[in-house]
């Protein structure tokens, strides 16, 4: 298996350095491939600007959407977002190693998306036919890959609890596990958390990683959320929304777009 890791953390003494660590050595060691963009340690470049596109004509007025889809057509997209989609084409799981900052991935990773999903690049958008609106959510360049969060926090799991007082944490990710991978066709798997990560003991970090590795050595037999496509029945076009009795009843929010 072809795994490609994006990690987003600062310091590599930390739990999720060492999380990182432990992930890498224990898939090498089982035969598999591996590859890692250490955000933080290459200084990957955060912010979308017109240096992200080298046929902007400059005195032009930034149309992002529209100057990112004509450099990704004509090939004027800088080295480092084209190695990172390479990476992206190149494997078959993608894990996203990242804490919650302020109820979101740190400001890093977030630029990481900005930049490498280039309009043109895994998904496109656009109106086909009276039952069709581009290749996203569930459809895209991703389709037959893999993709899981792995995911610490330091508050505790009934904080994140369905009563908890920092929200649902599935709901918190939501935006990112159907807005960010399968938006472009990934398969997405239930998350892997770590709670209370600033009072772990070495125990707390060995059972968190031990379950994950766990995760990883049986990827196949692990159930995709079972995200609704946009293309297949599920929305009325051209609004799309959810067709009316889909849902559970009294079922609102995220969860209706979940099929169940």
């Amino acid at each position: 298996m072809k795994v490609f890791i994006v990690f987003a953390h600062p310091e590599p003494k930390s739990f999720n350095g060492s999380f990182l660590k432990g992930t890498v050595e224990h898939l090498e060691k089982n035969g598999h491939e591996v590859r890692v963009s250490d955000l933080y340690k290459d200084q990957f470049k955060s912010i979308v600007d017109e240096k992200d596109f080298l046929n902007f004509q400059e005195g032009e007025r930034l149309k992002l959407f529209a100057q990112s889809a004509k450099a990704f057509k004509e090939g004027k997209l800088t080295e480092d977002v084209y190695k990172e989609q390479a990476n992206l084409e190149w494997a078959d799981l993608v894990i996203f190693q990242f804490p919650i900052w302020w109820f979101s991935m740190p400001a890093i990773l977030k630029g990481w998306f900005e930049r490498v999903y280039s309009s043109g690049f895994g998904y496109s958008v656009g109106v086909h036919n009276s039952t069709r609106y581009g290749d996203r959510f569930g459809e895209g360049k991703m389709q037959g890959k893999k993709a899981i969060l792995a995911v610490t926090l330091g508050g505790s799991e009934s904080q994140y609890g369905p009563r908890g007082i920092n929200g649902p944490i599935d709901d918190l990710l939501y935006p990112v596990t159907r807005g960010m991978l399968h938006y472009i066709g990934f398969s997405v798997l239930p998350s892997h958390y770590t709670f209370t990560t600033d009072r772990s003991s070495e125990k707390d970090f060995d059972d968190s990683l031990n379950s994950f590795l766990n995760k990883l050595d049986n990827v196949d037999t692990i159930k995709p959320i079972a995200y609704r496509k946009q293309n297949f029945g599920d929305y009325v076009y051209p609004s799309l929304e959810l067709k009316e009795g889909l849902e559970q009843p009294n079922e609102t929010g995220f969860a209706m777009h979940i099929a169940k």
